[in-house]
């Protein structure tokens, strides 16, 4: 992994990684309520990543830097198109305007104030978006297992929503030395994610949540692209 990739991925996508829906899978009745093993959560969870094709929703994403006590936070809208190449555009517009685009096999970060494109190969990386950022989001959940070791801890209330928290710990040790695990709140009615916290080995941490989100819906091809001001000047990171 290209570690300035990763870090300016992490820090301004968070992902990501991804949602919540209603009517991908049948909810369970609150009245006749079962507890359930891993493999049927994960059962439940591919269930779901069949039927998944679109995302868009609002995210809120945070970093916390716990060394110097500083945490931010950044606002905006994500939209994601399920393929054999995953397509990603994140629109931060809250405090500063930022706008990340993954497609094929390469990642793009436009800074709107420096009217400046950040670009990065991910030719050699071409299984990071699946692995790391899209969590829960249209990956077979056989896959991710082969990424991570991964734990039921319990049940638990997000916000209106049921969830269940799984854990996820790196199987290779050259990941865990940058991530040492992930923490993924998954909605027991449509068994997408509502919330993402990944844990950095220098103790910091980001977590990214997703509201009004809106799955299946038609979304243009216009949307996954970058529309940067006239002159932008391009950098290959």
């Amino acid at each position: 992994m290209t570690h300035g990739w990763h870090k300016s991925v992490i820090a301004g996508a968070g992902l990501a990684a991804f949602l919540l829906t209603a009517g991908i899978c049948p909810a369970r009745s609150k009245n006749n309520k079962e507890h359930l093993s891993l493999s049927q959560i994960l059962s439940r969870m591919n269930e779901s990543a069949k039927h998944l094709k679109t995302v868009s929703a609002d995210l809120e994403y945070t970093k916390v830097t716990v060394l110097v006590n500083d945490k931010s936070t950044e606002t905006g809208q994500i939209y994601f198109r399920n393929s054999r190449s995953p397509e990603i555009l994140i629109d931060f517009n809250n405090p500063d305007s930022k706008v990340i685009l993954f497609k094929k096999d390469k990642a793009e970060m436009y800074l709107p104030k420096i009217n400046q494109i950040q670009e990065w190969n991910l030719s050699k990386h071409a299984t990071l978006i699946q692995k790391f950022l899209l969590l829960g989001f249209g990956t077979d959940t056989k896959e991710l297992e082969k990424t991570y070791t991964m734990k039921y801890l319990q049940e638990e209330q997000l916000g209106n929503d049921t969830t269940v928290l799984l854990e996820l710990i790196p199987r290779k040790e050259s990941v865990a030395a940058q991530l040492t695990k992930v923490h993924l709140w998954v909605s027991e009615e449509s068994w997408l994610p509502l919330q993402q916290k990944f844990f950095e080995a220098n103790g910091d941490y980001s977590i990214a949540r997703y509201s009004s989100v809106k799955v299946n819906r038609y979304i243009p091809s216009s949307k996954f692209r970058i529309n940067a001001a006239k002159n932008a000047t391009r950098i290959t990171m």
